[in-house]
């Protein structure tokens, strides 16, 4: 299914106010940095012998595409508004040399399907080096990576220069089996004048939910989503 636009109202649009202000005015981005309970997650993973990174990775995707604050962009034009869908376009990293590359998938609804794609494609382009491995990513994409080395208590992001990206950077860590419960450091760092604290607060909440819900009818129907005209 192609990815479609829609432009931004700013008739209608109830954040236009406050977009324009953090566009223009107070230029910034921010960091919130949270734990993930994955210990559903974690049981299911080990239940099938699946790999984790791509069940965490569709945990995100379902979350960021359940807002349409995540999923903001320019279109060519330079006009503010949202795709119908974003695609993962997240980093494999190369042990021999202590590099990475970007790659990216399509998104499917469905878990197994996801899972399965994005297996398929880190193991087509994990010889691949230089920055990005997998040409033809999307304009409608969500970067995510992984920093499995490392538990955090908190990440952020800075640019020596004004970016003119307005989706979220999401970065989890490695996680930790405590009491019995597994937890994952996660940060992501968002654009304000695409998403207020209250949107950010409603993604890790909606991460969670994800999350805490692998259980429930895994095999939905799939609906995939690919690039956009």
């Amino acid at each position: 299914m192609e990815a479609l636009f829609e432009k931004a109202d700013f008739s209608t649009w109830e954040r236009a106010e406050h977009f324009l202000y953090f566009r223009d005015r107070i230029k910034c981005r921010y960091t919130l940095n949270a734990e993930v309970d994955v210990t559903r997650l974690m049981e299911f993973r080990l239940d099938r012998g699946l790999k984790f990174f791509p069940l965490f990775l569709h945990v995100i995707m379902r979350a960021v595409n359940r807002s349409r604050e995540f999923r903001m962009a320019y279109d060519s034009d330079g006009s503010p508004g949202w795709w119908s869908v974003v695609v993962p376009s997240y980093t494999i990293f190369h042990a021999d040399d202590h590099t990475f590359s970007d790659i990216w998938s399509d998104y499917h609804e469905n878990r197994m399907i996801f899972y399965d794609a994005v297996r398929a494609d880190m193991e087509t382009y994990r010889e691949v080096k230089g920055l990005c491995a997998r040409p033809g990513r999307p304009p409608n994409f969500c970067s995510v990576s992984a920093l499995p080395w490392l538990r955090f208590t908190s990440f952020s992001l800075d640019s020596w220069e004004e970016s003119p990206l307005l989706f979220p950077l999401i970065r989890f860590g490695r996680y930790e089996t405590r009491a019995g419960r597994t937890a994952l450091p996660v940060a992501v760092c968002v654009h304000h004048a695409a998403a207020d604290g209250w949107h950010t607060a409603k993604l890790f909440n909606d991460m969670q939910e994800e999350a805490d819900g692998v259980d429930e009818s895994p095999l939905t129907p799939d609906t995939a989503y690919s690039t956009a005209e």
